[in-house]
């Protein structure tokens, strides 16, 4: 395959690397990488390369004032909880304040205001964004990045992959029992 076009390494290294191999799903490639472990290949001068990016946005539902608010509150309560156990760890008030009510004060004085957060941060957008959502990048396939130099050897055990899932599937418990 041909080489690398950024001609970049891991983090910037200028190591000549190529293609050796391309997956349809990142579980594909980390098998492949896996292969090449279990075959004390050195997987260290190896990348998993998403390429053809894509952001895809999931709906969750409709997005109202109560449901503003209880996310705000659910996270205000959760800063709230750290920032009170925090206190109470560097014991930055009179030490006859126990540690549990200054983490109970965190609990609601992050719950109001993270719902008030909420609400004003819902009622800002005037309407333009009614729903919730959950965003991830995804790829369209993943690209195996192999220095130069180990590269050949790369893509000879990544050829034989195939051969080693048949033989496994070939010494299954039925086909055992056949031959007996």
């Amino acid at each position: 395959m041909a080489p690398d076009s950024n001609g970049g390494g891991p983090l910037g290294a200028t190591v000549p690397r190529r293609v050796v191999a391309s997956y349809s799903t990142y579980r594909d490639a980390e098998r492949a990488v896996d292969y090449l472990s279990d075959n004390n290949f050195p997987v260290e001068r190896v990348s998993i390369v998403g390429r053809d990016l894509e952001f895809v946005e999931q709906v969750t539902g409709r997005m109202t004032y109560a449901g503003a608010a209880l996310r705000g509150a659910l996270s205000g309560a959760v800063v709230g909880v750290l920032i009170g156990w925090l206190f109470s760890i560097f014991s930055w008030f009179d030490a006859t304040i126990g540690w549990g009510w200054l983490i109970l004060d965190g609990l609601w004085f992050g719950t109001l205001v993270g719902a008030l957060f909420g609400l004003l941060s819902h009622a800002m957008l005037g309407g333009q964004r009614d729903f919730a959502s959950i965003g991830a990048m995804r790829a369209n396939r993943y690209e195996l990045l192999v220095d130069d130099e180990v590269a050949t050897e790369a893509e000879r055990l990544i050829s034989r992959i195939g051969e080693s899932e048949r033989a496994a599937a070939s010494d299954t418990p039925a086909r055992q029992a056949a031959s007996t």
